[in-house]
């Protein structure tokens, strides 16, 4: 009698193990850095710290300590692609750990969760929603009665800051040894994005020209890069968040493919090739507190000129 319970007791413990590991995976805190060839011949390199998917819940410490402790790098920028709450209340403690970076150049745009408060969600609807090829507002009924979160507080304290809106509009990164040019949209995973808006490619007399989005919906990489811009910063994929070790990633919450839903690759449209960085985030949403095979991460991109 006893061996008829072996397997399931088994598969019970190797599935509570995998559990808790992914609660721990969820406060191991990495840095990735990585180097990009877009800078004109003859220019010192840049590093810009890319920030993205906080989603701070009120009472994260640890992860309020590492944010805090990521000025030490002393990065030229900072560039944040959204996704900071994951709770109403935590936007203090969102301010609270970037405070140190605030002293710095950077720039922003909003992510869904920003706007809006998190839900319950069956996780198996990620796998639905790539087969069908519908992701946030892409194809699927709006939502309705959701909570927002207070992100009018967040945008004013990194406008007090100085950080460049770049919300459907243009902004401007004067450093001491560049003049950086950016061109961003709002959150394309809830249909905010309005490229019309800022069509036109990079700006005469910049020395580079980045494009920022929350969520990197092929729509707007191919936009983006057929306009001719070389460096397209975004977030929101978690880098899969549930990953299969030797495998990799399952889905990315938009219609990027798995090979590139974390860290730098390359895109092509319209006669042009841009790269493309997403972050796979530092945070999860608070109902889903869990990684698994994908570390939570900033990135510190070394920008360098052109070979």
């Amino acid at each position: 009698m006893r061996a008829r319970y072996r397997i399931p007791l088994s598969l019970g413990a190797a599935g509570a193990a995998a559990v808790a590991y992914a609660s721990l995976e969820a406060r191991s805190f990495r840095l990735r850095q990585a180097a990009v060839p877009v800078l004109p011949r003859g220019m010192r390199p840049l590093r810009i710290l890319h920030l993205s998917d906080i989603h701070m819940v009120s009472g994260q410490r640890k992860k309020q300590r590492w944010l805090r402790e990521l000025a030490r790098l002393r990065p030229d920028a900072v560039i944040n692609t959204g996704d900071n709450l994951s709770d109403p209340d935590a936007v203090p403690e969102v301010l609270d750990a970037l405070e140190p970076l605030l002293g710095l150049p950077g720039a922003y745009v909003f992510g869904s969760n920003d706007y809006y408060a998190p839900r319950l969600r069956n996780p198996a609807r990620y796998l639905l929603e790539r087969a069908s090829g519908r992701h946030g507002l892409n194809g699927n009924r709006p939502a309705t009665g959701v909570p927002r979160n207070p992100w009018w507080l967040l945008r004013d304290a990194f406008d007090a800051a100085g950080w460049a809106n770049l919300t459907n509009t243009r902004g401007r990164l004067k450093l001491p040894s560049a003049d950086i040019a950016l061109t961003g949209l709002d959150d394309p995973h809830i249909k905010r994005d309005r490229y019309a808006e800022v069509a036109g490619g990079p700006e005469d007399g910049a020395d580079l020209s980045l494009a920022v989005v929350h969520a990197p919906y092929l729509r707007v990489l191919d936009a983006f890069t057929a306009d001719g811009y070389p460096l397209i910063l975004a977030g929101h994929t978690h880098g899969g968040q549930l990953c299969l070790p030797f495998y990799g990633a399952l889905v990315t919450n938009c219609d990027l493919d798995t090979d590139r839903v974390k860290g730098l690759s390359t895109h092509e449209a319209g006669g042009h090739r841009a790269y493309l960085h997403v972050s796979a985030g530092c945070g999860a949403n608070r109902y889903t507190p869990f990684r698994f095979a994908c570390p939570p991460e900033a990135t510190l991109l070394t920008l360098t000129p052109r070979r």
